[in-house]
């Protein structure tokens, strides 16, 4: 490895503990934006600056600034908030953002379109609220994911658990956060110590999924760091560790690749925190430093080598892999409507599409839920798959809360919505995110009114086939693990790709190359039809067109 380091590794170790000048910054009233250094900084504190897309030319062409803004996501692990904190949720988004709360595939939210003068006020209110947003993005360890719905497993709370004490364990020693948005007294001028990320964090950011088998509902393989629990006689006895996985890529560079995580092999419950802490801790000391295109895990995993990052693990965690023990994936789609956990209460899972809640013109979402948190009649948990539970809902309030999802047409919406349309996802892309080469959220529901036309046409529609769309090859949507992987590469063209299979367990491949709508809609209609045709009984669309288009 070169002792080289890019512009960002400078910023963070001089950033005395991820404060650098954002105070200056926030103060200054010339523009909307922040300084360039803090601008790699804000994003440890899980804020990005953004500016609006579709008014970039016009501004330019008027000499005006960029119209800049910050998105904040906040750090939910397990995706879990309170009915009280719904509330408070939904009152900040009407004050200080677009009013949309958009769903991440990491069971969080993004609030976006927040003005830099309401920055603070922003993040206060979350405060008082029990919520914050500290290294939700950033070169640290990310929300932490697990399986969204308590009725997949009695355990569901013991892995629930798991995930808030990983997320504390690896969140940042500094009080920055504090300090810059809550208004916290700096107590002293020295940086906290903080043995995990020391002074310069991690290459990239870093990411935990925990699954529940037979459910892979978070997608665990295309995590940093994957752990698999392992249940006999009705309890988890440990977790099967896997790592390296990664959808990020870069156009025109073969390089960069997306990858699913490598298996280490088993390891006790009771081991699984200090070996996941090590594993960071490899990251931390051979991850690349100098290129941040390589710099995630898994290229320093591919680079090592699989067997030395597992030992380099074992050896300063004190504990051995065992070999990976037995498991089953059926199913990673969201359990929809009503269901009942051991402890007899109730669930409903609501499909929400490409993540976006707000209020239309078909379904009041936030209406809904509003009235539902001030009732105070359930808690609410957000799913990889983009979606909410209103959960825990006591048998008592079960028809109080149904009446309230069915008056603004939420059980509806769901219970209308085609299997195909469910098990759809999109990432923000335009007009917000400044990496973008296409549309997603924004463009990938009106191609599935035509996917659907297509599906039914060929008597499919019953069959769950993951679609799954993104802006650009960084893959936030995860399409390479989509039986049918949309990936931008311009404005109204898309990179097709085919093959993986419905559980997660397998990547797809590139099929064709920067097709338009009425290429992407003619590949399909044939794809689907020859499935129709020829598929065998029980075959996935993904493992038909592993064995017919793209395996030779």
């Amino acid at each position: 490895m070169s002792n080289k380091e890019s512009a960002t590794e400078k910023i963070k170790k001089n950033s005395k503990g991820l404060r650098g000048t954002m105070l200056e910054s926030l103060a200054d009233e010339h523009t909307g934006a922040i300084r360039e250094d803090d601008q790699a900084l804000v994003k440890f504190h899980g804020m990005y600056l953004q500016d609006d897309r579709d008014k970039r030319t016009e501004r330019a062409e008027k000499k005006l600034d960029r119209l800049w803004s910050f998105m904040v996501r906040l750090r939910l692990p397990g995706g879990f908030v309170t009915g009280e904190q719904w509330e408070a949720l939904h009152h900040i988004a009407g004050k200080y953002t677009t009013g949309v709360i958009k769903i991440t595939t990491r069971q969080t939210i993004q609030l976006h379109g927040i003005l830099k003068h309401n920055a603070r006020p922003t993040h206060r209110e979350f405060n008082l609220a029990s919520l914050d947003s500290i290294a939700a993005c950033g070169d640290v360890n990310r929300n932490v994911s697990a399986s969204a719905h308590p009725d997949v497993s009695p355990l569901h709370s013991e892995v629930f658990d798991l995930a808030n004490s990983l997320s504390d364990l690896l969140r940042p020693k500094t009080r920055a956060y504090y300090e810059i948005f809550i208004g916290e007294e700096k107590l002293t001028e020295k940086t906290e110590d903080d043995p995990l990320y020391q002074d310069r964090y991690l290459p990239r950011k870093f990411k935990i999924g925990i699954a529940i088998p037979p459910d892979n509902d978070v997608d665990v393989f295309t995590n940093d760091c994957a752990l698999v629990a392992i249940i006999e006689n009705n309890q988890i006895i440990g977790y099967n560790v896997a790592a390296g996985g990664g959808m990020g890529a870069t156009h025109g560079n073969s390089a960069t690749y997306p990858r699913l995580a490598s298996m280490f092999g088993f390891v006790k419950k009771e081991d699984v925190e200090k070996v996941v802490y090590e594993i960071v801790t490899v990251q931390r000391d051979f991850g690349n430093r100098e290129d941040r295109k390589f710099s995630r895990l898994k290229y320093t995993l591919d680079r090592l080598g699989v067997e030395t990052y597992k030992q380099e693990v074992e050896k300063r965690s004190n504990v051995k892999f065992e070999e990976a023990k037995p498991y089953y994936f059926s199913s990673r789609t969201d359990r929809y409507g009503w269901a009942q956990n051991h402890e007899g209460k109730w669930f409903y899972t609501v499909f929400v599409e490409a993540g976006r809640l707000t209020d239309t013109d078909t379904v009041l979402f936030k209406t809904a839920f509003l009235e539902i948190a001030q009732a105070r009649k359930a808690d609410f948990r957000f799913t990889s798959n983009q979606n909410i539970i209103v959960s825990n809902v006591l048998k008592k309030d079960k028809k109080i809360v149904e009446d309230i999802l069915r008056k603004y047409g939420v059980i509806q919406y769901t219970e209308n919505a085609s299997v195909i349309r469910k098990s759809s996802i999109a990432c923000v892309a335009l007009n917000t995110c400044s990496l973008a080469l296409a549309e997603a959220q924004r463009y990938l529901p009106s191609l599935m009114d035509k996917i659907e036309t297509i599906v039914k046409n060929h008597h499919v529609e019953e069959e769950d086939i993951s679609i799954r769309m993104t802006g650009c090859p960084n893959g936030c949507a995860r399409p390479y693990a989509a039986e049918i992987g949309f990936v931008g590469t311009a404005l109204g063209h898309y990179n097709m790709h085919l093959g993986a299979d419905a559980v997660g367990t397998r990547l797809n491949k590139l099929y064709k190359e920067n097709l338009n709508e009425e290429e992407i809609l003619n590949e399909l209609d044939n794809l689907i039809g020859i499935y129709a045709k020829e598929k065998k009984s029980g075959e996935s669309f993904g493992d038909f067109s592993l064995r017919k288009f793209l395996i030779t």
